[in-house]
């Protein structure tokens, strides 16, 4: 079995190490710009080159080493029409869950504020938010959503969530397509979006639609950055509607240096770290499913195209 390995920022041996040691026997390759690939079963990708894809018609199927899939789905037609997997949790559900997490808390419990009062040194306690009307909205109730909700009902919030599709959570009023949007998103006091980027969602989070949160609420996105309308939320950040966000996304990575979220003060920014890839996870989940498709079984994670993940 041969196996191509590509990274679009070129670090790749890590992950030849990871597969030579949990796959013994399996040959791996990798690709530069020009080369023609040798015949290969399956492709390891992130961050493709056109020049590599042109040459995956005739492998098993390409993995990606993420979840997210914007990145190939835009090559559109000229993708190769093979099975695409991306990966399910490897180890970013916990991540997810600890960053939101933080982001809450800090809004919640006003760290932010008292942040600003110490570089003035100022000693002012605040009065505490009433956590049963701090409703938590979480938008996207997949394997990286799931995990935030159950987050923050372990902490006691009312929890709330919105999805393409029907959803059943125990315990959690949930929404679905955007019929419901507009009732989800009434009364959530802090939006937190995990959904794919596909056409029905950029711009999704728009002003119009920022503007049905309840006044002061806060905005955390740790999915993709086309999915917000940037200058909307600076104009209701602005206004007062919004409160303040957390951002680990951005529709232009890095964030350009004019960008006026780095002069906001209630925006708090992160370079897209929100959930990092864990390799040997990541490894080990691949070499489990090729080892189905082998084996002839069904794997998990097989991206729609017409849906976009």
């Amino acid at each position: 079995m041969r196996i191509v390995l590509y990274r679009g920022d070129g670090v790749i041996e890590p992950w030849e190490r990871e597969f030579s040691a949990m796959m013994p026997g399996v040959e791996t390759v990798t690709w530069k710009e020009g080369q023609l690939l040798p015949p290969c079963d399956y492709a390891v990708l992130w961050n493709p080159a056109p020049g590599l894809l042109a040459q995956l018609d005739e492998v098993k199927a390409i993995f990606l080493m993420g979840a997210g899939v914007d990145a190939v789905l835009k090559f559109g037609e000229t993708l190769p029409r093979v099975p695409l997997v991306r990966l399910g949790d490897a180890g970013m559900g916990v991540q997810m869950a600890e960053y939101v997490a933080h982001a809450v808390l800090r809004y919640f419990r006003r760290f932010d504020e008292y942040e600003q009062q110490a570089r003035h040194g100022a000693w002012n306690p605040l009065p505490q938010h009433p956590k049963e009307s701090f409703t938590i909205g979480v938008m996207g109730l997949g394997k990286l959503g799931m995990p935030v909700v159950e987050a923050m009902r372990h902490f006691g919030f009312p929890v709330r969530g919105w999805s393409r599709s029907p959803k059943d959570i125990p315990g959690v009023p949930t929404y679905a397509g955007m019929e419901g949007l507009d009732d989800f998103l009434h009364g959530t006091r802090v939006l937190v979006c995990l959904l794919p980027l596909t056409a029905d969602t950029t711009n999704l989070l728009d002003r119009h639609r920022l503007g049905k949160l309840a006044p002061g609420a806060y905005l955390i996105n740790v999915s993709r950055g086309a999915i917000l309308a940037e200058p909307d939320l600076m104009t209701l950040i602005r206004s007062g509607h919004i409160a303040g966000a957390t951002l680990d996304v951005f529709r232009h990575e890095p964030l350009p240096a004019p960008h006026p979220f780095w002069n906001e003060p209630r925006i708090a920014l992160t370079p897209h770290i929100s959930a990092l890839t864990m390799r040997l996870d990541a490894v080990r989940q691949i070499a489990a499913k090729i080892g189905a498709l082998e084996d002839g079984e069904p794997v998990d994670d097989l991206v729609d195209r017409q849906l976009g993940y």
